[in-house]
Order: C-alpha cells, then sequence, then structure tokens
C-alpha cells in the first residue's frame, strides 16, 4: 500500500511525540482539486475509520481511507530537509503528471478538476 522512509519516520516519530496522545496517528488523504486535479493532505488524527487501511512502520501509524487508498497504492511519503523549506512529500507511482507546486496529481482521469494555482 504505501511505505514510509525511514527519515520521514523519524521526523513523523518526533512530530507526534508532540502531540502526547499515544492514539495519534498521521492521517494521509486525496481530495478533489489543486492545480492538477486531486490534492494530497495530511493531518494528525486519533481515531480510526471504518474502511481505513492502517499500516504501522518503526512506531509510526498512517491511516489512509478507502478512497484515498485507490489513489495512493504503491505510493512512499518521505521526508525532505532543504534549506529554502522541505517537508513530507508523496511519491505516486499512479501520478501522470504533478503540479510544480507539489501539492496536487492528476492520475488521467481526474484533470477536469484541475483549477490554476494560487
Amino acid at each position: 500500500m504505501i511505505t514510509i522512509t525511514d527519515v520521514a519516520a523519524n521526523e513523523l516519530k518526533r512530530l507526534l511525540a508532540q502531540q502526547e496522545n499515544p492514539k495519534v496517528a498521521l492521517r494521509v488523504f486525496v481530495s478533489p482539486g489543486g492545480c492538477s486535479g486531486m490534492s494530497y493532505g495530511m493531518a494528525f488524527d486519533d481515531e480510526e475509520q471504518e474502511g481505513d487501511e492502517v499500516l504501522q512502520h518503526d512506531g509510526v501509524r498512517v491511516c489512509v481511507d478507502e478512497m484515498s487508498a485507490m489513489y495512493l497504492g504503491g505510493s512512499e511519503i518521505d521526508y525532505v530537509d532543504q534549506l529554502m523549506g522541505g517537508g513530507f512529500t508523496i511519491h505516486n507511482p499512479n501520478a501522470v503528471r504533478s503540479c510544480a507546486c507539489g501539492h496536487s496529481f492528476d492520475t488521467g482521469s481526474d484533470a477536469e478538476s484541475a483549477r490554476p494555482c494560487s
């Protein structure tokens, strides 16, 4: 389903420790919109939803809802630390194109919902 690099897992462990709630997991999702048709999203969540796919990597839990799992299968979550801004990134083999911002993608069937970059 989704994999997490060791670098991303270490950064997630650091951020999750700040939440001071052992039930908190990273929720990864996609939603319609963005400049390429679909947008990535990540948030902390302390409740699993019915139908969630849950993965564990080195003590980090990641939840993905059923709809998002269709778009994210085979993806890798990584963390990039750069001088001019870094952060989490998703390498998605299902994306046929991505926006330069890296926050949205097109699988070939969702371009009709694309909107200009802001």
